[in-house]
């Protein structure tokens, strides 16, 4: 079997770039699991860089929070991007061949569900390692892709077990391993693609008067592949980065643990490629704010309405905009603007990572547990967004810094087999621009590997 072909980030970043053969052939095809769609992977479905622009009604802030929405990637969720830079560079350095092997994708939904996508569009089997309480729909998009799946115990935040069976698997030399918590392959997509294109963004929103600079990028971290777009982007700016986590499993606020039920985020360990030098804020933001906020955007739209008077224009375009984890990332940016004390002239840019279409199940059974959410209980939870309780903040100082980047030790060095020596080359700030360095050389082979 030949292999498709593949997409450099740069023709991911700039889709006009792609030829024009290309850019004709995914516009013609409609069948999801056409390999041509590989070509999709970006944020520019219209031409522009998706976003939505939140109102001051709703949020509270002076400062306007900007949503970069990644529900039209292919699978309906920018992780499907990351999965293939992954696959990409193991390809490239031929640590991954076309030889009947399977590509197993440790994973708490997105990065499964858009491993399942890649993997036969580039000619493998997949196998997704993901928690048993994951939402149902995350379970039927990935079998809908043709995937196999190990469900471990837990919830979001048991990565641990999802470690456990990964290097159960790995002892089968037909795996291969493609793991979006260590591989700077998921690193480089978001800081090149992702942070390339709020790049942009923000440039244009400073361009038609939306805010004049850029203040932040807030993102939870998961695997910590989004949030790298902060990295360009304060290149770029001098912006700040804002992580995020659950108050119900606090693990860089204070050693925390426990579960959590924010889909998409995971916890109880520090990635990899989690850049945390380079981290300035730290937000903890309630699961349950974040269940309610999300029924209130989706379901209780008409109380918007009635209560703030928000533009019905407005309000039927984030219909099934927002998933667990975006709505998460909003209520950090709140904070994050109410500690700050930004102002008119300050963005903050976060990100959707998927839409609504994953968690009908997830709101179902919110009913059974809180009840069903009337207008007077969606009046009530207006006040989640617009409030401007502290919470659990913290400052990255340089010590805070340093003590996020050494609780990596615990779960890479004593329990994933790598050495002080590659930890303490995670501190160094080069190390992160010499990751992206990488990009231009990777984007020639790719072509070489698609001219041969």
């Amino acid at each position: 079997m030949t292999l498709p072909l593949l997409p450099t980030l740069e023709e991911l970043l700039h889709p006009a770039s792609q030829p024009a053969h290309i850019q004709a052939a995914t516009a013609a095809s409609d069948d999801p699991l056409d390999p041509i769609h590989l070509f999709d992977m970006h944020w520019r479905p219209d031409g522009a860089v998706h976003h939505r622009v939140l109102p001051r009604e709703l949020t509270g802030t002076e400062a306007t929070i900007v949503v970069l929405s990644g529900r039209h990637f292919p699978t309906g969720s920018h992780k499907v991007g990351p999965a293939y830079s992954c696959l990409r560079e193991k390809l490239l350095a031929g640590e991954i061949e076309q030889d009947g092997s399977t590509l197993v994708f440790p994973s708490t939904g997105n990065y499964g569900i858009g491993g399942a996508w890649v993997g036969p569009r580039v000619g493998f089997k997949s196998l997704v390692v993901l928690p048993e309480d994951m939402s149902a729909e995350r379970f039927d998009k990935i079998r809908g892709y043709g995937a196999d799946i190990i469900a471990t115990p837990g919830s979001e935040s048991n990565v641990k077990e999802i470690y456990d069976e990964v290097g159960r698997l790995r002892q089968d030399p037909n795996n291969r391993i493609l793991n979006q918590f260590e591989e700077f392959g998921n690193y480089r997509f978001h800081r090149y693609v992702t942070g390339g294109s709020a790049c942009e963004l923000v440039e244009d929103l400073v361009q038609r008067g939306i805010g004049a600079r850029l203040a932040g990028f807030v993102s939870a971290m998961g695997s910590a592949g989004t949030i790298a777009a902060a990295d360009e982007l304060k290149a770029r700016f001098g912006s700040r980065t804002v992580a995020v986590e659950p108050v119900q499993c606090s693990t860089m606020f204070n050693v925390g643990y426990g579960a959590h039920a924010i889909e998409g985020i995971g916890d109880k360990h520090v990635t990899w490629i989690h850049n945390t030098r380079s981290t300035d804020l730290l937000v903890c933001v309630d699961d349950q704010d974040c269940l309610h906020g999300l029924q209130l955007l989706q379901e209780g739209r008409d109380v918007l309405a009635t209560e703030l008077g928000l533009d019905a224009g407005w309000l039927e375009s984030i219909d099934g905009v927002f998933g667990v984890s975006g709505v998460c990332n909003v209520l950090a940016s709140i904070r994050a603007a109410h500690h700050w004390g930004l102002g008119r002239d300050d963005i903050l840019l976060t990100v959707a990572t998927d839409g609504f279409d994953r968690y009908p199940s997830v709101l179902r059974r919110l009913d059974t547990v809180a009840g069903p959410q009337t207008a007077q209980v969606a009046a009530r939870r207006i006040g989640i967004f617009a409030g401007r309780e502290r919470g659990l903040v913290l400052d990255g100082t340089e010590a805070v810094r340093r003590r996020w980047h050494n609780q990596k030790y615990f779960t890479w060095v004593e329990q994933q087999g790598k050495t002080v020596e590659e930890l303490e080359a995670l501190w160094a700030p080069d190390f992160w621009e010499e990751q992206i360095a990488q990009v231009p050389a990777l984007d020639a082979a790719t072509l070489a590997l698609r001219e041969a």
